[in-house]
């Protein structure tokens, strides 16, 4: 069985009528609370507008988030490059590998939301060439190379970085990849990772294959050998103890979470005419709202259409209250994730082993105490 680690993905979504200052610190309160679970990694977002999405750095989070947990990885999900100086995107990530002892991954892409980049006049259109020369001189930077370039938005003159990695050869890195070619084209072009969403309609199942196909292809056209561990795919799932119970959680903030999708992000995740997201989103497969047995059969449903891959990525959603946000999660992690980490197996097989054996096993204990009662009661009385 494919060994799967367990993420999630933190843009975060949040109701315009909370609290931003609480809701930022229940983000923290719930990467705590990953880590407590045993969830591998998180991955972080960079959004400036559109009012749902308010993590401005996803590096400065990270480093807020890294002093308040042990052992989850922390990834920046992602840094959108066109936004930045790459130097800078390199050297600042450098010093979070180096206060994390290891712990932060990169994460990058072109921007998801048009109205970010043209907010500081950057055209849509040169969103995913300006993402690719970016990635070159970071990938460069972090070999320890002195880079000249220049371009129509940067203009480096023998940049190096000060530090080299505190991991080696570099940290962990990944694309993301959702409808467009470019992250597949530019994380095999690079054999670093990559991010990929989506469900397990028969359309998006056919997307990841053709998505693994071109980077797979890719990769070995650069000298790399792709590695489906380094492959994460990011869905959507919220699971209670039923069906009916998991129904009645996403109540809470399912519609605002599509409405967002439909009036500001870049694609609607259920269709306009669609008045109900809950059936709309089980039927198709876009989701898996259910119990943890839906949940394994979703992921193995995945795992099947889409070849495999290395980590299951939830994207968190807040569809439910915080009660219940928090026991998804704690059910994910007690039920689901032993499935797909074969953590239960030898348990199992030691359990059959005793349990078909138990007939000898008591014989056998009976005998060896009756034996020595036997023993005891021919031992001779001290005189009284």
């Amino acid at each position: 069985m494919t060994h799967l680690n367990s993420g999630i993905f933190l843009a975060p979504f949040h109701d315009l009528r909370e609290n931003p200052v609480l809701a930022l610190e229940r983000d923290f309160e719930l990467l705590q609370h990953l880590d407590a679970l045993n969830y591998t990694e998180a991955w972080i977002g960079e959004h400036h507008s559109g009012g749902f999405e308010i993590v401005a750095s996803p590096e400065v989070f990270i480093a807020a988030a890294a002093e308040r947990t042990k052992h989850i990885r922390l990834g920046t999900g992602v840094v959108s490059l066109p936004y930045h100086n790459p130097f800078l995107v390199a050297d600042r990530m450098v010093q979070l590998d180096y206060q994390t002892r290891g712990r932060a991954m990169l994460g990058v892409g072109p921007g998801s939301l048009v109205h970010d980049a043209v907010k500081i006049g950057i055209d849509p259109a040169d969103q995913r060439r300006m993402m690719n020369e970016s990635l070159d001189v970071i990938i460069d930077l972090l070999r320890g190379e002195s880079v000249t370039r220049k371009t129509d938005w940067f203009d480096l003159h023998d940049a190096r970085l000060q530090l080299p990695p505190f991991t080696r050869p570099r940290m962990e890195m990944a694309v993301a990849a959702a409808r467009s070619p470019a992250g597949a084209l530019a994380a095999g072009r690079h054999g670093i990772g990559m991010l990929s969403i989506g469900g397990t309609s028969d359309d998006a199942l056919k997307h990841h294959a053709s998505n693994w196909d071109l980077y797979a292809r890719t990769a070995r056209e650069a000298g790399h050998q792709p590695d489906r561990k380094n492959w994460r795919l990011v869905t959507l799932m919220h699971i209670a103890e039923t069906r009916e119970q998991a129904r009645e959680n996403v109540k809470h903030g399912l519609d605002r979470f599509c409405d967002y999708f439909r009036d500001v992000a870049t694609f609607p995740i259920v269709p306009n005419e669609i008045t109900d997201r809950y059936q709309f989103m089980v039927e198709s497969g876009s989701a898996c709202i259910g119990t943890p047995d839906d949940a394994i059969a979703f992921i193995e449903r995945l795992l099947q259409g889409s070849g495999g891959f290395g980590v299951i990525m939830e994207l968190a959603q807040n569809w439910a209250d915080w009660a219940q946000t928090k026991r998804h999660y704690e059910l994910m992690a007690r039920y689901v994730h032993p499935h797909f980490q074969a953590s239960s197996e030898w348990r199992g097989d030691s359990y059959t082993f005793a349990r078909d054996h138990h007939d000898d096993f008591i014989g056998q204990s009976s005998a060896a105490v009756q034996a020595e009662i036997d023993r005891h009661a021919k031992k001779p009385r001290a005189a009284e």
